[in-house]
């Protein structure tokens, strides 16, 4: 079993933390999530905002080919962020199931992992430009709409940014990592479907299936 790397605090690293400062007026919410299948495998990521009166005014939401899960965690902190910056969202609290990645982002654990280095770094300093921000872990029961909307992008059913309105989850159509639509024949016997001819599918493949019944033996 891993042991995760504790760190004794500097006196710097609570600035991420819940509660160092009282909370400014209009703080906007972003509930996050990452989602990988194989740890590293096809991965996703996704964010929920939510304006100051609770209000969702955005869905963020984007494949991001072959990943480990906490990979995935912080690009879709970074996404949070990005958002925030080029939408003039100066207070920011953001929400994970990933006590990792909080712990982390709080300094209270240390980030041995060469690949996760370096976008730690570029969600810390993106942080840092705002007015406030704090980053808090709460159990995934609390974070299922960004859980939801990270396993529909690895299914295939949405992707890109819905923003100004209520939010609507778009048909991803070709996405990065998804083979083109295919049509094959199949037997139907004892039942179970059997292709005429050999397929080729990822391991543990989610597919969708359209049957349309052919007289021709």
């Amino acid at each position: 079993m891993t042991r995760i790397q504790k760190t004794s605090p500097p006196s710097s690293a609570r600035l991420f933390d819940e509660g160092h400062t009282a909370p400014p007026a209009g703080v906007h919410t972003a509930n996050i999530d990452g989602a990988s299948r194989g740890n590293p495998g096809p991965a996703a990521y996704a964010v929920v905002v939510r304006g100051a009166d609770g209000a969702t005014i955005a869905e963020i939401a984007k494949c991001i080919g072959r990943k480990t899960n906490n990979i995935a965690e912080y690009y879709a902190l970074v996404a949070a962020l990005d958002y925030a910056a080029t939408h003039s969202i100066r207070a920011l609290r953001v929400r994970s199931d990933s006590e990792l990645l909080v712990r982390q982002m709080q300094g209270r654990y240390r980030v041995k992992n060469a690949d996760l280095k370096p976008l730690h770094e570029r969600a810390r300093k993106l942080a840092r430009g705002l007015d406030y921000f704090v980053i808090e872990y709460v159990p995934r029961e609390q974070n299922g709409d960004a859980d939801e909307l990270a396993n529909l992008a690895l299914d295939g059913g949405i992707g890109g940014v819905r923003a100004d309105g209520p939010p609507q989850r778009a048909n991803m159509g070709t996405r990065e990592d998804a083979p083109a639509p295919m049509r094959i024949r199949a037997r139907y016997r004892s039942g179970v479907f059997v292709p005429a001819s050999a397929v080729e599918l990822p391991e543990d493949a989610h597919v969708e299936l359209e049957i349309r019944i052919s007289k021709n033996s």
